[in-house]
């Protein structure tokens, strides 16, 4: 009979091996050879990245505790898990995963299982089936050994069964009953067949392992010692490098070896492991449905049809559901805490005000020394090649018309940038020391030099962006 100070030495990241004495250099050929051999194709439902997870959680030693809860009775005997309500989830990594496995739990193919050495017949299937899952999972552990710690009858299982008959994952853990570290759990092997290694098994397993734990063995701290490669695994299961339980309730249970990382869990009190889903589920509904009580964000309106007849500019207001979201003209989009400096006048950015400035940069830029070859579009008659290179043209008089319309230029920021695009084109077609080129640059100057001086605070304030030549 072993006694609490043997000691476990997982040989591979993928399963975890329980190993007598100290490790060696042969142990650590064993870990290379079988770390080898885990490699398996994803199935189509599978989360790569819990492939490498899985494969990482299937290694481990050995632990304890003991206790039981009468509410779990019948389960107990019966080793089976609870029927689980089918959650509806978000669609994404954890959550979806964990939704499938549990649809599959309740459609009667999956089925989790606590079992030990007990003694009956299904027991003892039961745990011949897991032995077969590390042998090949370990092919350079010896058989006997599996098969003595599997049915150390101090040592419990959780398995995961499919179709009822076929063992396709387990862990198996070692409890300290009657001693200082009855609230304890070593585990010893963990391992999900080889071709279901990507598919999320592993998160499910250690779920159900922990909820077992609980609820048959009152199980508070799960302790184990994980290699390199299983060390991300176990940090995804909630396990921290951070030992807070009583050291005279762990040390000389879980002896320590070389190469190994102590890791530890802590098994919350109430939390469904089992039906994680269902509870964020329940929580997310819970959540929403306090939001939908103060805002009217979840309300769906149907299509604007103001532009199938052609029309303008739509007003805000007449947006549906817009004033009903608390929007007004004084808190509208336009008044972004600046004022615009006009004729001497210091005026809000009303919709008015905003094309009468547009209108004053705009008969300013035309006045300007240099604006007499931008004021009409490029003739292509005196410049054949042009509209070949210029793909998108813009000059001062497409602006006037596209201003005079007021339903182009909503924002000063649209208006700006048809002016920087005007002397881009200008710098592509000609060069950057042609002196048309040069002409615009001074042009554009003279632009940002007045939008700089009538935007009060400062540009940053009304949320436009001076782009640079």
């Amino acid at each position: 009979m072993e006694g609490p100070l043997i000691k476990r030495i997982k040989l591979e990241g993928g399963a975890a091996a329980a190993a007598g004495g100290a490790g060696t250099g042969h142990d650590a050929q064993q870990h290379h050879l079988a770390e080898q051999q885990q490699a398996a194709p994803p199935l189509a439902d599978g989360d790569p990245q819990q492939s490498v997870a899985d494969a990482q959680g299937q290694a481990q030693p050995p632990a304890g505790g003991g206790g039981g809860d009468p509410q779990q009775q019948a389960a107990q005997q019966a080793g089976a898990a609870p029927p689980l309500p089918l959650p509806v989830v978000p669609d994404n990594t954890y959550m979806s995963r964990e939704a499938r496995h549990i649809e599959r739990e309740r459609g009667g193919e999956l089925e989790a299982r606590y079992i030990k050495n007990d003694g009956s017949i299904e027991s003892g299937r039961l745990l011949i089936g897991l032995k077969n899952v590390f042998a090949k999972c370990l092919p350079n552990m010896p058989k006997e050994y599996i098969c003595r710690l599997i049915f150390e009858r101090r040592h419990k299982s959780v398995v995961i069964v499919r179709n009822r008959t076929q063992v396709i994952g387990g862990i198996t853990y070692r409890t300290f009953p009657g001693t200082p570290a009855a609230r304890l759990g070593e585990i010893a092997f963990c391992a999900v067949a080889q071709t279901l290694q990507v598919t999320g098994y592993g998160t499910r397993l250690m779920n159900w392992t922990k909820h077992y734990a609980r609820e048959m063995d009152g199980l508070e701290y799960f302790l184990t010692y994980a290699d390199n490669n299983a060390v991300g695994y176990f940090s995804k299961q909630s396990f921290t490098k951070t030992v807070t339980l009583e050291k005279d309730k762990w040390f000389g249970f879980i002896k320590d070896y070389d190469g190994g990382t102590l890791m530890e869990c802590r098994i919350h009190p109430t939390l469904p492991y089992a039906s994680f889903p269902d509870m964020l589920a329940k929580q997310r509904a819970a959540l929403e449905g306090e939001v939908k009580r103060y805002t009217t964000g979840h309300v769906v309106h149907p299509g604007l049809p103001h532009w199938k007849s052609g029309g303008g500019p739509l007003p805000i207001e007449e947006i549906p559901g817009v004033l009903e979201a608390g929007w007004s003209h004084e808190a509208g989009m336009l008044h972004k805490g600046y004022q615009i400096a006009i004729g001497g006048q210091i005026l809000d950015p009303t919709e008015d005000h905003l094309s009468d400035f547009m209108w004053h940069l705009l008969r300013k830029a035309q006045k300007h020394a240099d604006a007499a070859p931008f004021l009409a579009p490029v003739s292509a008659e005196d410049v054949p090649d042009y509209y070949t290179i210029i793909i998108d043209p813009m000059d001062l008089g497409t602006m006037e018309e596209r201003l005079a319309s007021r339903r182009y230029y909503i924002t000063l920021n649209m208006f700006a940038a048809d002016f920087y695009k005007m002397v881009k084109n200008c710098q592509l077609y000609n060069g950057s020391q042609n002196p048309y080129f040069l002409a615009a640059k001074r042009l554009y100057e003279a632009f940002w030099s007045v939008m700089r001086s009538s935007i009060l605070p400062n540009l940053e304030a009304a949320g436009i962006v001076e782009p640079k030549l």
